[in-house]
């Protein structure tokens, strides 16, 4: 059939042989045996028409090529709406209309004449023939050959189009899974302070490390996802003698091996659900929105742990399940499971005998630009991942003097993020977490922490961000545990930077991490980490 269409479009002349070849009817009837490889026969069944007159008439006529629009008025456009009407060959614009009674460009008559060709060229492959009128014919051959050009133009770009597509697809990666990747290089040192609890920070030599990430994301359906990314890091937080401060893209230290970091797989439930089945590294930001402008998961945003979500957050990590329910545009709830302990069969570990974190949250969104998360997590043995020592219950089981501590908490959270402008985003959270100590002599642990956020979308380019956060991290207030002090100060984290989009594929980020008395300690001297973050996506 295409080989067909190709030489009837290329060969006008076809017309002519058709118009002149005489012996069967054209209107009349086609032997039932007739096959599409068999030449078409037409005759003329009307004795009155004169062919050569008819040719004569037409020759009178202007050429449209001297016009540079084909009018309604044009002896072309009537012919090719005369055609339209007859064989139904434009079915109109995406809206279902077909605005016939306006000039048409050359080569926007050259695709309806095409289309024309085509519906032409069906009905005789069909053995339908005896559908076409000869008249049409003629008309078909002249209208071929005053747009011959815009003809070949257009089966040129078609042909390049096909070439291009084909070859897409001979080389794509996969016809369900879209391959990407990002890298993530940081430059960081500690740019100011000292001492520390009464510790020399001997951390302050310039390093250079790179966080690479692979990412397959698959769909089987089209609404689901299945996603793995593969990882490999060797970045590493400047040891300041407290956690406060720490970078958020840094990895393990001494592990730089590539590794299955992520692994998830999500689906709908109906029209308004979604289930996310995790079977590694999850946290909070795939189960549910952490309502911060700032948190680009270590690639872009915040540079450090604090300033990229509420610290109660971190306790969400691990294996699990997690829920998300759109009551309507403006509400939502989310529920998770997690536990990083749910492949070690082991006593005190596994799914549900060892730590984990349970989270659920209501996200309001008001308007466009108001967006308000309330967060409920109960946690075993999940600390929090930045704040004072206290706060994240480092060598909780070495004051205690025993071998393994054990811990169960509540954590409270508010989240806001609100959108003054276009160009200014106000934002913030608080966060309260109630700790109680399982082992040795119990007891509880009240832990606070608060920030508030300004971000400035679009600064001095599209796709730029500056960010300021300013707040205190995890602090211990109040506590009865032995040997677990309450914090007696407070240390304020100000965090400022300035991501520049490069390219498409390329930013800069640099920032600044000021910590006044370090691990909520006035005799602490005041630390300043400096970053310096490129991320390439691809």
């Amino acid at each position: 059939m295409q080989n067909f269409c190709k030489y009837w479009l290329i060969n006008p002349a076809i017309c002519s042989v058709m118009l002149l070849s005489g012996t069967a009817a054209f209107a009349g009837e086609i032997p039932a045996t007739t096959e599409i490889n068999q030449p078409l026969e037409i005759a003329n069944t009307n004795p009155e028409f004169d062919h050569a007159t008819q040719q004569r008439a037409m020759s009178q006529v202007t050429s449209v090529s001297q016009f540079s629009d084909v009018q309604p008025t044009d002896w072309a456009f009537q012919a090719l709406q005369s055609l339209v009407e007859r064989y139904g060959c434009i079915a109109g614009y995406p809206n279902g209309t077909y605005r016939g009674n306006r000039a048409l460009t050359r080569y926007e008559f050259a695709a309806g004449l095409n289309a024309c060709l085509d519906r032409v060229n069906e009905l005789i492959a069909t053995a339908t023939a005896e559908l076409v009128r000869k008249e049409d014919l003629a008309a078909l051959q002249r209208l071929q050959e005053e747009f011959s050009a815009e003809l070949a133009t257009l089966r040129g770009r078609v042909d390049a189009l096909e070439a291009r597509t084909s070859e897409l697809e001979a080389n794509q990666f996969s016809t369900t899974t879209k391959l990407q990747g990002q890298v993530v290089a940081v430059i960081s040192d500690v740019l100011g302070g000292d001492r520390v609890n009464g510790t020399e920070i001997e951390d302050k030599n310039t390093t250079l490390g790179v966080r690479a990430r692979v990412e397959f994301v698959t769909s089987f359906t089209g609404q689901d996802t299945l996603f793995t990314r593969i990882q490999a890091n060797n970045i590493v937080s400047p040891d300041i003698g407290t956690p406060e401060g720490n970078l958020f893209f840094a990895g393990t230290e001494g592990n730089t091996n590539a590794f299955i970091d992520a692994l998830w797989y999500r689906f709908p439930l109906g029209e308004k659900t979604q289930v996310i089945a995790i079977a590694n590294a999850g946290a909070a930001d795939d189960v549910t929105s952490t309502v911060n402008l700032f948190d680009g998961d270590g690639a872009f945003g915040a540079l450090s742990t604090f300033g990229t979500r509420n610290p109660i957050y971190g306790q969400v990590a691990g294996a699990g399940l997690g829920i998300n329910h759109q009551f309507s545009d403006s509400l939502a709830l989310s529920l998770a499971y997690l536990s990083p302990t749910s492949n070690d069969p082991s006593a005190k570990n596994g799914l549900f005998d060892g730590a984990y974190s349970a989270l659920a949250q209501l996200t309001v969104k008001p308007s466009d630009r108001i967006t308000v998360g309330l967060t409920y997590i109960n946690s075993y043995n999940q600390p929090l991942l930045t704040g004072s020592n206290t706060a994240t219950f480092q060598n909780l089981a070495d004051l205690q003097g025993l071998d393994e501590a054990a811990f169960s908490s509540n954590s409270y959270g508010i989240q806001a993020s609100i959108g003054l402008s276009d160009k200014i985003v106000l934002g913030g959270w608080a966060g309260y977490t109630n700790s109680r100590n399982l082992t040795g002599v119990r007891g509880d642990v009240d832990i606070w922490n608060y920030a508030v956020t300004l971000g400035f979308p679009d600064l001095g380019k599209k796709g730029n961000l500056a960010g300021i956060i300013a707040g205190m991290e995890p602090k211990v207030t109040s506590s009865s545990v032995a040997g677990l002090d309450e914090d007696r100060d407070t240390s304020y984290h100000v965090e400022a930077f300035y991501q520049y989009k490069l390219s498409d594929n390329i930013t800069i980020t640099p920032g600044i991490i000021w910590l006044t008395s370090p691990d909520h300690n006035d005799d602490n001297e005041d630390v300043v980490i400096g970053a310096l973050r490129t991320t390439f996506s691809f």
